[in-house]
Order: structure tokens, then C-alpha cells, then sequence
């Protein structure tokens, strides 16, 4: 609630006007008594001091109690309440949420936030031009018994849900709110994406499983050793793509439980690099050659998990020898900031990735290139796994990519420096 400032203002005026006067009456007695003027002026003057004293003190008491007692108990209701009492129109536009009063079908108050949402010249105007919305209407402008919220989509944005509820104030007055749902119904879609998109990826090694197991209850095919090989080398292949597929969900479900918690462990960073590029090129995954490590670190300490580190090592570097050209060279630098954080930059000197691709890289089971990353026993969750694990530490993921080029994945750690005690 604000409160008038040219009454505040008033009242302090008209509380000083006894000092002056009794300022003015003190002088007068004293040129008074300087002259000696008969005695009945000095008692006038001192009568009138007592006089505007008394009424100065009376109203500084007054003054002192700023929210005054009513006899009923609440101050806020008495009349005698110094400030004027918030309205219906105060409520409304002091909220955050869109509100609008509506009287008789006209927009007679609304908020800023619904002045934002819906237009900045809706009051006044027809409250069916300002929600023009066929499910609303009735909650807009017909009588109200026992009605539920509406649910109105692409209002303010193509993605953007809102439950909109009217409240009768009165015979002619309406409450209308707009409480945004979006959030809500973002994570139920993702909800429902994820579920879908697992479904697919568990769906396809499954159908080649089952094809291949009926094939081989055929006793002409068991008895051809070299097709029997050829299908079940088939079957292990799809095999590994569900456990793969089946592990990584759940790497990614135990890390999103407990994301928010700063891991205890004191890790450093360069021992770690390093046993992940040695277990890579030991595993004939990279040549010896093909991976260039540069550390330049003089404090790779920090407070984090040893085994999700290792994790986001292995899925960074793969996906560059993955997707980046054959034989071409994997550089992995390690770093310090200037504000205490590790810079762990990996680059590959691939095809690239176009620039519209990059924001959704961190999707699950979002792909470039579906077939491609199929054909290499990739399940589509390599960088969202990457992303949890950064956020888990407290850092930063950052992708850049250059067509024809080849693409950076840059990680920011803080170090334990980073935290101060």
C-alpha cells in the first residue's frame, strides 16, 4: 500500500505552525517587556504560548502512535485510520501474477503483468478482445456456479500454458487471475518424451533379437555354423547397445538424485586425465599418437566425485573419436583460470556440428545424425550425462562448433579454492 506523500506533507506543516507561533509570541513578550508596555500585554502573550504548547504537545502524542488503536481492535478498519485503506484496484495491481477487474464485461483494473500478457491498452476494453479464447468466454462474461479453471494454451507464446479463474466480487465485478502453468507443462512433456524415446531405443534391439532368435530355431540354420556365427555376433552387438543404453539411464538417474549436493571428495584433476587417455589408447580405441595432452595446471584440486569425472572424461573423448575424422588428432588441454577454475577443453578435427544443433546437444537422445550415431552404438545420452555431471560439480559446459572444422567441448570445474572458508 502506498500512502499519499501531500498528506504527509500537510501534517508536518501544520504540526511545526506551533513552534513558529510560539517562536513569534516569545520575541513579542520580550519587545514587550524591552518597552515597558503596561502589564496586560506580557500576560496575553503568555497565555497564548501556554495555549499553543498544550495544543503542539497534544498533537506530537497523537503523532507518536502511527497505527492508532480502534475500539475494535484492528487499526487497518477504523476510520479514524490515518492512511487510506487499500481497495480491490490496490490488491490487484499490487499482485504478481496477471489479475484484471472486470465490471459488466469491461476491464476495469489491470496489473502490470496482465498488461504485459495480454496488451498494454486492455483497460476499458472488452474483456472477450483481451482473452479471446473460446473456453474462457463463459468464465468471462456468463454467471458462475461451481465452474472449473480453463486451461489456455499459446497464450503469450506457442509453448506457454495458463489456468485462468474468475471470482465473483459482486453482482457486476469479477476477479479474473492467470496463473502460469508452463513449467509444469514442460516437465511433463519432457516426462513423456523421455518415456517415449526409451521405448524406441529399447524397441528396435529388441525386434532384431527376437528375429534373429526365431531364425536360428530353424535346425537348417543351426546347422550352418558360419550363419549362426554371423547372427549371433548380430544379437551380442544388439545386446551390448540395450545394456549400454540401460546403464547410462541409470547413470543418469542416480546423478539428477543428487545434483544438489556438492560432492565431499577431494579429486585432482591431472591424475585423472591422464589414466583416462592412457585407458583409451591401452583399449586400441585411439591410436598412440592421436591424443595430445596438454596440462598447463598448477592447482587441479577440487571438491568432486572421482567416478562421474571419469565418466564425463570418457564420454567427451569418445564422442571426438566417435563423430571427428579418422586419424585426425584429439586435443585435450587443462588449464587455470583467473577466477579458480579448471578449463578442461577437448577438441576434435571432425566434420562439425551446424550451429542449430548446438542448444540441444545436451538432450537426451537428441542426435545430429540418427543413423550415424546408431551405426557407432551411440544411445543418445553421452552429453546429457556430461551436463548433469558439470552441473552436479557446480561448473559450466560450453560447446562450440564450426563446420568443416570440428567441435570444442569446453568444461569449467572450480577448484577448492573456488569455495572459501
Amino acid at each position: 500500500m502506498t500512502f499519499p506523500q501531500s498528506r504527509l506533507r500537510k501534517d508536518c506543516v501544520i504540526k511545526f505552525i506551533p513552534v513558529y507561533l510560539s517562536g513569534l509570541s516569545i520575541l513579542a513578550l520580550f519587545i514587550i517587556a524591552v518597552s515597558h508596555v503596561s502589564v496586560g500585554w506580557p500576560i496575553l502573550s503568555l497565555m497564548l504560548i501556554v495555549i499553543l504548547w498544550g495544543w503542539w504537545f497534544k498533537n506530537i502524542s497523537e503523532a507518536s502512535t502511527p497505527f492508532p488503536e480502534s475500539k475494535s481492535g484492528n487499526s487497518l478498519t477504523d476510520p479514524a485510520y490515518p492512511f487510506s485503506q487499500a481497495t480491490a484496484a490496490d490488491i490487484i495491481i499490487a499482485m504478481d501474477e496477471p489479475a484484471l477487474l472486470v465490471n459488466q464485461g469491461q476491464v476495469e483494473v489491470a496489473n502490470r503483468a496482465a498488461e504485459n500478457l495480454l496488451g498494454m491498452h486492455i483497460e476499458g476494453g472488452d474483456i472477450r478482445m483481451a482473452i479471446r479464447h473460446p473456453a474462457a468466454i463463459r468464465l468471462l462474461t456468463e454467471p458462475l456456479d461451481n465452474m472449473t479453471p480453463v486451461l489456455l494454451a499459446g497464450l503469450g507464446g506457442v509453448n506457454r500454458r495458463w489456468e485462468l479463474y474468475a471470482y465473483p466480487l459482486n453482482e457486476e465485478q469479477r476477479l479474473i487471475l492467470l496463473r502460469d502453468q508452463s513449467t509444469a507443462h514442460l516437465t511433463e512433456q519432457v516426462r513423456i518424451d523421455f518415456v517415449a524415446n526409451t521405448s524406441h531405443e529399447l524397441r528396435t534391439p529388441l525386434a532384431t533379437l527376437s528375429g534373429f532368435i526365431e531364425t536360428l530355431e530353424d535346425d537348417d540354420v543351426i546347422k550352418e555354423r558360419d550363419t549362426r556365427h554371423h547372427f549371433l555376433s548380430i544379437m551380442a552387438r544388439e545386446a551390448k547397445r540395450m545394456q549400454n543404453l540401460v546403464d547410462d539411464l541409470m547413470s543418469l538417474s542416480r546423478i539428477e538424485a543428487g545434483k544438489f549436493s556438492l560432492p565431499h571428495d577431494i579429486v585432482h584433476m591431472s591424475p585423472v586425465v591422464e589414466e583416462v587417455v592412457s585407458n583409451i589408447q591401452a583399449s586400441g580405441q585411439a591410436k598412440a599418437t592421436q591424443i595430445t595432452l596438454e596440462n598447463h595446471l598448477s592447482s587441479d584440486s577440487l571438491q568432486g566425485d572421482r567416478a562421474e569425472l571419469t565418466q564425463l572424461l570418457y564420454n567427451i573423448i569418445g564422442n571426438a573419436l566417435k563423430y571427428g575424422r579418422k586419424d585426425g588428432i584429439i586435443k585435450v588441454a587443462l588449464d587455470n583460470t583467473d577466477d579458480h577454475r579448471i578449463k578442461l577443453a577437448i577438441a576434435d578435427e571432425g566434420d562439425g556440428i551446424p550451429f542449430h544443433h548446438i542448444p540441444r546437444l545436451t538432450e537426451r537422445f537428441y542426435r545430429v545424425d540418427n543413423s550415424r550415431s546408431r551405426a557407432l552404438g551411440g544411445t543418445g545420452l553421452g552429453l546429457a550425462i556430461v551436463k548433469q555431471i558439470v552441473e552436479h560439480h557446480r561448473g559450466e559446459l560450453l560447446i562450440d562448433s564450426l563446420p568443416g572444422k570440428g567441435t570444442t567441448v569446453t568444461v569449467f570445474l572450480p577448484t577448492t579454492d573456488f569455495f572459501p572458508e
